[in-house]
């Protein structure tokens, strides 16, 4: 297009400020259907407007530098919903009276230029929906000291939230959600009064505490700092938001109690913590929140008497999901009786009782417990010389003959499963008082002693709610002299994923939809966590059913992973976690690429998830008889994709739907709406996974991003 055609399109595009009609976070479309290509090679000057629109016109490829040439007396210029690519000019910046500026929902590429930094009149900036990356220069928010208005959402920036933004005194609403950006969040930020409409840090990894700065956005109507790695308590200074109407925090690690001071928020009305560490009570004041339409806590710690009155009379207003420790409530929350108050009571009495007694005999049993401690560190020092050295560094201490004293002398009784790498045990260590796995290495190979252990004490300062916790390493020789070498995990009471997908179904014992979506999320958090938030990218190498472990509340936890590295130390190739080694999977979930000596990568363990999730919805495994001579799982449900997915899905699953199924009959199924679409998502998702080729498996943040959705959708009342 040659510079005149582009001169009449810029004056095409032009009105008077009265004809702008701008809302915050979706501004004024002028949509006229082009499609062009902005000629990146015209010169000469652009026409001397004060407005310029030329949104939702598919205008495509880089911006040209001459659009620094537009007229400096430019104040506003909307280019959103086109298909620009490429890197913003630096040129752009040159437009220095620019006070409003939007560029999102577009292809561009590449950093944010420095020279944004020149818009010190600049109020409304948006770039949301684009592919912009690296850090948000601190340079540019420290001088834009007149904006109101800021979504950079849906991007690949990383890094910190630059304290700088402290400047900006007049924000009202803040948008940096669905990037990587990682750290604390600022102080700074919090300590914005003038925010009013948004303050939305979802979809991130930032970590640390929730500052109690959160308390001095009293004019905020919308927080939002969901799906992050937050931990520590909910400060109770988050009272003073008194105009908070949508509060999301679930998705973190927040712990503690709920602060009875969100009773204060009389405006909230919807209230999600779930999956989180939450423990205490639900605090009674919250029924006193009239306007409160929604509240979630499912998946936490929390536990006693549920309230009766406001938001917790409606029970499908309100999600308590996975905290079995609850009771009481309206009678269709389906919780257990909590005890009478007086029997409450009386065991509180009856424990001050006891409580003396122990205390007036302790005296008297000093003595005897001093020298029982003193005979037993006698006792384990010389069961310590008398073994192999059996750890190294910050591992607590446990040898051989612990261990085989901890399971009954490796007894069949006491074998809970086995692998391609070993057999698992459960024991009960009488060092740490408690029931635990013991996974024993069935490698003999001599050497690499140390560098085990030292990948043992790695992995078991790598903490997520999601994997399996490492309790210690054992490498020592058994009692023919052979090289021993265990593991020793924290033991999970409701088995393996495996069992309730498969043994237990005889049983008649099975997972609902909502069971196995949150099973399902929890192993994408994991995935997401080895693969993006270690020091060094672990690639699990083999996901399975069995290699899934539910706890208490049926919570997810993915167990053997790093595995291949720690064998990989046996085989004296430690610094070589992605060598093509021995192990490398289990039929049925090992990639295509690795039966051709490809190296272990984490898209491997995406298709490892797609075929594991598409396990969960069918109930089939991937080494069903069926699936021979290059027909397997992905096809088998590829083919019955989109139009036909109950025919495909699990019997057991869709007899678990009570509450959703309408019409059930030989002929056919009719789901709620909401399930059907949340069957064919996840189906979907499992799809894009297994794919045969690894450049075209979606990645784990965009499963974690799509689940978010699914869960937020099956869990809306409203269907």
């Amino acid at each position: 297009m040659d510079c005149v055609v582009l001169l009449f399109y810029f004056s095409f595009f032009t009105f008077s400020s009265s004809a702008l009609n701008l809302d915050f976070w979706h501004p004024h479309h002028i949509n006229n259907h082009y499609s062009n290509t902005i000629d990146r090679h015209s010169t000469g000057d652009l026409p001397n407007h004060s407005h310029s629109f030329f949104q939702d016109n598919n205008f495509g490829g880089p911006l040209p530098k001459i659009i620094g040439n537009l007229s400096t007396h430019l104040s506003q210029l909307a280019m959103a919903g086109n298909l620009i690519s490429g890197k913003i000019p630096t040129e752009l910046g040159n437009l220095v009276n620019l006070i409003f500026l939007s560029m999102e929902d577009n292809l561009l590429t590449d950093v944010i230029p420095e020279s944004f930094s020149k818009f010190q009149k600049m109020q409304e900036l948006f770039l949301k929906i684009n592919k912009l990356s690296g850090e948000i220069p601190a340079a540019i928010l420290g001088n834009l000291s007149q904006l109101s208005l800021l979504d950079l959402s849906d991007n690949l920036l990383v890094g910190k939230i630059p304290s700088t933004i402290g400047n900006c005194k007049m924000l009202q609403g803040v948008d940096f959600s669905m990037n990587n950006l990682s750290g604390a969040i600022p102080t700074e930020l919090l300590g914005l009064s003038s925010l009013s409409i948004l303050l939305n840090l979802s979809h991130n990894s930032l970590s640390g505490n929730l500052p109690p700065e959160v308390g001095l956005l009293q004019n905020i109507e919308r927080l939002d700092i969901s799906e992050n790695h937050l931990s520590g308590g909910i400060p109770t200074k988050i009272g003073d938001c008194l105009s908070l109407e949508y509060l999301f925090l679930e998705g973190n690690s927040l712990d503690g109690n709920i602060p009875s001071s969100l009773s204060s928020l009389k405006g909230l009305l919807q209230l999600d913590l779930s999956r989180n560490n939450l423990s205490g009570s639900i605090p009674h004041e919250l029924q006193n929140i009239s306007a409160l339409e929604w509240f979630n806590v499912s998946f936490n710690n929390l536990g006693g008497e549920v309230p009766l009155l406001g938001i917790f009379q409606n029970a499908s207003r309100v999600s308590l999901t996975g905290n079995d420790r609850l009771c009481g409530g309206v009678a269709k929350l389906n919780l257990r009786i909590c005890p009478p108050k007086d029997v409450k009571k009386r065991k509180h009495h009856s424990h001050r009782k006891l409580i003396i007694i122990i205390f007036s005999i302790a005296f008297l049993l000093l003595l005897s417990f001093i020298l029982t401690v003193i005979i037993y560190k006698i006792m384990r020092k010389r069961q310590r010389k008398a073994s192999t050295d059996s750890t190294i560094g910050k591992l607590p201490k446990v040898s051989y003959q612990e261990l085989h004293h901890a399971t009954d002398g490796f007894s069949v009784q006491n074998l809970i499963g086995t692998g391609g790498v070993g057999f698992v045990y459960k024991g009960r260590l009488n060092s740490e008082e408690r029931v635990v796995a013991i996974k024993v290495l069935s490698l003999q190979k001599k050497g690499a002693h140390k560098s085990f252990i030292a990948e043992c004490n790695a992995f078991r300062n790598i903490r997520h709610r999601n994997l399996v916790k490492i309790i210690t390493c054992c490498s020592s020789v058994d009692h023919k002299g052979n090289d021993f070498k265990a593991i020793v995990y924290e033991f999970m009471t409701n088995g393996s994923l495996e069992e309730w997908l498969h043994q237990n179904a005889e049983l008649q014992r099975t997972l609902t939809l909502e069971e196995r979506l949150e099973i399902v999320f929890g192993i994408a958090s994991a995935l997401h966590y080895l693969h993006h938030d270690c020091e060094k990218p672990i690639v699990h190498c083999d996901l399975k059913p069995s290699n899934v472990l539910l706890d208490d509340d049926m919570v997810a936890h993915v167990s053997d992973f790093g595995i291949a590295r720690l064998v990989s130390t046996i085989d004296g190739n430690s610094n070589n976690q992605t060598s093509s080694m021995g192990i490398k999977g289990t039929i049925g979930y090992t990639p295509p690429e690795y039966g051709m000596d490809s190296q272990l990568s984490t898209e491997g363990d995406m298709y490892s998830f797609g075929i594991l999730l598409l396990e969960m919805l069918t109930g089939r495994r991937p080494t069903d008889e069926m699936f021979k001579d290059g027909y397997n799982l992905h096809n088998y449900v590829k083919i019955a994709f989109p139009n036909n997915i109950l025919e495909i899905v699990d019997a057991t699953l869709l007899s678990m739907e009570n509450d959703h199924v309408a019409v059930t009959t030989e002929v056919a199924i009719h789901l709620h709406p909401n399930v059907e679409r949340c069957l064919s998502s996840l189906l979907k998702i499992g799809l894009s996974c297994s794919v045969e080729s690894p450049r075209e498996r979606i990645n784990i943040k965009e499963v974690i991003t799509e689940l978010n959705i699914i869960l937020k959708a099956l869990a809306d009342p409203r269907g």
